[in-house]
């Protein structure tokens, strides 16, 4: 359970005392394929982390259609804003197969952090880093071109789920053309200009199984 919650962002500067702590909090719990955790707009008070099965969170509108937002496999987690605002949902979330959870509990999470103020700290050190990347995107949004902002985030998914060898990052997961699109802040058509453009230039090789960045051309001035 420690390795599982590492994983966690919000989560990954905790010692291990702090880890340990954590987990005497957590509950194990089992959902059926088709379950739905919660709805949007409804108050949030769990935090799930995923241990086996994938999950769907989507928005829908009066007549029931529904927009993928993204899809959470084993290792995902989802609702950590919950542990401490315990405000609104801002989408829904269901279960797509027999899946394994860990759960926590906002209320549990905050008397933890009342008795562990060292972990408050760590917490909000976290929370900070983030306000910084999301100040970072708004300047990027507001002055970078397209192109340079899919690229960007292009190397920073690269970065977080791949393998680097050499000049080179595998990533063995295939390519979210909708999630990518809105980290950069582009419609999906224009992404999908940019990704043929660095494919024709070899910066980038997608395929079905995942994909993989050439840094060497990169840096070269490819881009």
């Amino acid at each position: 359970m420690l390795s599982l919650l590492h994983q966690v962002p919000l989560f990954k500067h905790l010692s291990d005392d702090q880890l340990t702590r954590l987990s005497e909090i957590c509950s194990r719990k089992g959902f059926k394929a088709g379950t739905v955790l919660f709805r949007e707009k409804e108050p949030g008070d769990v935090f799930y982390i995923i241990v086996s099965g994938s999950v769907k969170v989507f928005t829908s509108n009066s007549g029931g259609e529904e927009k993928i937002l993204s899809v959470f496999q084993a290792g995902d987690n989802f609702g950590e804003l919950s542990l401490i605002d315990g405000k609104p949902r801002s989408a829904s979330a269901q279960v797509l197969e027999d899946s394994m959870f860990l759960t926590l509990r906002g209320s549990d999470f905050i008397q933890l952090l009342r008795a562990l103020p060292d972990m408050s700290l760590t917490i909000m050190q976290e929370l900070c880093r983030r306000i910084r990347e999301t100040n970072d995107h708004v300047y990027d949004l507001t002055f970078v071109d397209a192109r340079t902002r899919v690229l960007k985030n292009l190397i920073i998914f690269a970065n977080r789920n791949g393998i680097r060898s050499g000049n080179t990052i595998q990533i063995r997961i295939a390519l979210n053309y909708d999630e990518l699109a809105r980290m950069a802040g582009v419609t999906k058509s224009v992404l999908m200009e940019v990704v043929r453009d660095l494919e024709r230039i070899h910066i980038l090789n997608a395929t079905p199984q995942g994909f993989s960045l050439d840094l060497s051309k990169l840096r070269s001035g490819g881009a």
